[in-house]
């Protein structure tokens, strides 16, 4: 059984810029008519109205439209093959909860608790299209207005993705130096946050868009790249537990943990499961992402590498005293990985 918030999801993308029910819906308001349209769950929805017309005909876009033109609701079915009612009255139960106004709207949020259907209600005044399912409404926007939303968070998750890499360029120099503190790595955890948050909300925006997003999704995918790897590899080198069963339950706690808090080094250290650290307390990295950064490093291999040596700081200690060892580990080539880790140092040309 999906959930209301998967239903709704697929609501959005049901009535999305280039489908053909947004086609109707867009024909409906610059005609300046209102709309009840019943998508799913037809019996159900029959069986709370009466009168109107029975239908049994294609749906189109402009079949659509033209029914629009008269007082009642319509209904189609889930696939959005059948038009089966026109002017056809409903009469939900009127006891049912729901916050809306307008007798349109009403009706709409109604019907999507009564039935499984998504409702879809337009308003012919405010010019506003408005889906509802399980009782919960969400306002369709404009092209123009999504894209000027999606264009905010483009330039606030720019903005993000500098200060991250800034950030994870002097956490290597650090880790490497072997003196990263908690206050380092809680902004930096602060800042992969801040940029997830970012790129969810232009999902939720792209997903609006329909057709008209995939420009601004490839946009999005340039500037986000492989950062969630990158975020799970981080607590993963810094976490008690390094699991990464352990990091995705991290990354939600992250999720649902105030600005204020995700801020304090103090609780950022007890999430992480270290008990009485100060933010000037110094944390010894294990390694995963320095060493998943380095090219000759095989995916998997960082795992065996921390394994066998403990520590990034350990790695480096024994790297060139004893490279065989790295030789029986299966690393191709160890004199590369010491001379990229040193690069990366800035302690060789």
């Amino acid at each position: 059984m999906a959930t209301t918030e998967e239903r709704l999801v697929d609501a959005i993308q049901m009535t999305a810029p280039g489908t053909p029910l947004r086609q109707a819906l867009d024909m409906i308001i610059a005609g300046h008519l209102g709309a009840l349209i019943c998508v799913g769950d037809e019996d159900s929805v029959i069986a709370a109205g009466g009168d109107g017309f029975k239908l049994d005909v294609s749906f189109t876009a402009h079949r659509l439209f033209e029914l629009c033109k008269m007082d009642g609701a319509i209904v189609v079915d889930k696939g959005l093959t059948k038009i089966m009612r026109a002017n056809y009255h409903l009469n939900p139960n009127p006891t049912l909860p729901t916050s809306e106004t307008g007798m349109r709207h009403r009706t709409a949020a109604r019907m999507s608790v009564l039935t499984k259907a998504t409702v879809i209600s337009v308003s012919e005044r405010r010019h506003v299209v408005t889906v509802y399912v399980d009782g919960k409404g969400h306002e369709l926007r404009s092209v123009r207005d999504l894209m000027s939303a999606a264009n905010q968070l483009l330039a606030a998750l720019q903005n993000s993705r500098n200060q991250l890499d800034r950030a994870l360029l002097r956490l290597t120099t650090l880790e490497l130096d072997n003196y990263v503190t908690v206050a380092d790595v809680a902004q930096v955890l602060y800042l992969f946050e801040v940029l997830m948050t970012i790129s969810e909300e232009l999902d939720r925006v792209i997903l609006e868009m329909g057709s008209e997003g995939r420009p601004v999704r490839m946009q999005r995918d340039e500037l986000v790249g492989n950062m969630g790897e990158e975020y799970t590899l981080v607590i993963r080198d810094y976490a008690c537990d390094s699991s990464e069963a352990a990091a995705t339950a991290l990354r939600r706690e992250f999720r649902e943990t105030s600005n204020t808090q995700l801020r304090s080094p103090k609780r950022v250290a007890e999430m992480l499961g270290f008990e009485g650290l100060g933010e000037d307390s110094v944390l010894t990295p294990l390694g995963l992402r320095t060493l998943n950064n380095v090219s000759v490093v095989r995916k998997g291999m960082a795992d065996k590498i921390v394994d066998e040596y403990g520590s990034l700081q350990q790695l480096m200690d024994d790297i060139e005293q004893n490279p065989d060892r790295l030789d029986d580990l299966g690393v191709d080539n160890p004199s590369i990985l010491a001379d990229s880790l040193y690069r990366m140092w800035g302690k060789r040309a």
